[in-house]
């Protein structure tokens, strides 16, 4: 039987390189070799490196909308990166080509529907990025987190399949966390987490309210680097933690509410998790408006509750929390019911129609 093979790619952020990562057991077990192909030294680099993939690297250039000194020769670069992506293709012979996007899948994608190796992509928010539109004419399907998405994508690639997450995560250990805490089992826990470098407004917000939401909750802050407040480490039912890898799964595990940026991985885990969950997404001014699109589809969907960054205020947060825990059972049978929760097994199912033995 002929061996099967398939190319991930994505990179930039981790953001385009974990859901590939979680893609890893399944393709395994159904006898896939993998390759990676990312930039010579990107973050998607460092994060493959666990999993002993051959790992193709590629020169990569960045299409800005804006004016900058390097539109002048990343262009240069990313033909550069079409080129050796195309040789490795050659080279390795995929069934094929899986993108969780990111600007170094732009030239691997445009090579693979050049050398005529299917190709899926995976969107994650309701509008696609620049990298994923520039790919989307070479897909055969289009994998997507929301329904919007899908009705937005009208030429039939579109696929409402969600986000694979790693399967470690929903195998926490509550009770390791009460230890790592310090908390007590019978007061509930609400995990905050602004992302890997933090989110000040939610930080500063947070530490306000503590006062009044520690007569409720105990809190675990998942506050960023450098932004521990060492004038609360000593305050019972508060934890805080600059960031969080191993621990993540068993923190999910004690957590009854999630406070949460609306990155689209992040509120996809909370969805796969079930967890109730309080949207602050960044604000328009700060980013281009994909985190509010992402948690008001989430809103209406009834996943979740959320408050825009630039009305958060302790006395609103506080009132949001308590709704939020009063109403939970709400927010798991809406998530319960959604289609987006089977992710890793639709995607792979879709991956395995261009096998051919």
């Amino acid at each position: 039987m002929k061996s099967k093979k398939i190319v991930l790619t994505g990179g930039g952020t981790a953001g385009h390189v974990t859901p590939n990562i979680a893609l890893l057991p399944a393709l395994r077990k159904l006898g896939y070799e993998i390759s990676y192909i990312g930039s010579h030294n990107g973050i998607e680099k460092k994060l493959i490196a666990d999993f002993e993939i051959p790992y193709y690297g590629i020169s990569v250039g960045k299409l800005r909308r804006y004016f900058d000194l390097k539109n002048f020769t990343d262009p240069l670069r990313i033909i550069k990166g079409y080129s050796e992506a195309k040789n490795h293709l050659k080279s390795i012979k995929p069934d094929i080509v899986f993108s969780k996007g990111g600007f170094v899948s732009v030239p691997v994608i445009r090579a693979a529907a050049a050398l005529k190796i299917p190709c899926i992509i995976h969107e994650s928010d309701i509008t696609p990025g620049l990298a994923n539109k520039m790919c989307i004419s070479a897909a055969t399907f289009v994998c997507c987190n929301f329904p919007e998405t899908v009705k937005m994508l009208k030429n039939g690639k579109a696929i409402l399949t969600g986000t694979p997450i790693r399967e470690e995560l929903k195998h926490g250990n509550p009770v390791a966390a009460l230890d790592l805490c310090d908390f007590t089992a019978n007061k509930p826990a609400i995990m905050v987490i602004g992302g890997s470098l933090g989110a000040s407004s939610i930080n500063e917000t947070l530490r306000k309210a503590l006062p009044k939401l520690l007569d409720d909750f105990q809190i675990i802050h998942i506050c960023g680097k450098d932004k521990i407040d060492n004038n609360l480490l000593k305050l019972k039912g508060y934890k805080q933690f600059e960031y969080v890898k191993a621990e993540l799964k068993d923190l999910l595990a004690l957590a009854e509410l999630v406070i949460s940026r609306a990155g689209a991985n992040s509120i996809c885990e909370l969805l796969a998790l079930k967890k109730p969950n309080l949207l602050i997404p960044l604000s328009a001014s700060k980013s281009r408006g994909d985190q509010i699109q992402n948690a008001k589809s989430f809103e209406s969907q009834g996943f979740s509750i959320t408050i825009n960054d630039d009305d958060l205020n302790e006395p609103l947060l506080i009132d949001k929390i308590h709704e939020l825990h009063f109403t939970r059972t709400n927010y798991i049978e809406a998530m319960d019911k959604s289609s987006q929760l089977n992710s890793i097994q639709t995607i792979v199912d879709l991956i395995e129609r261009f096998h051919s033995p």
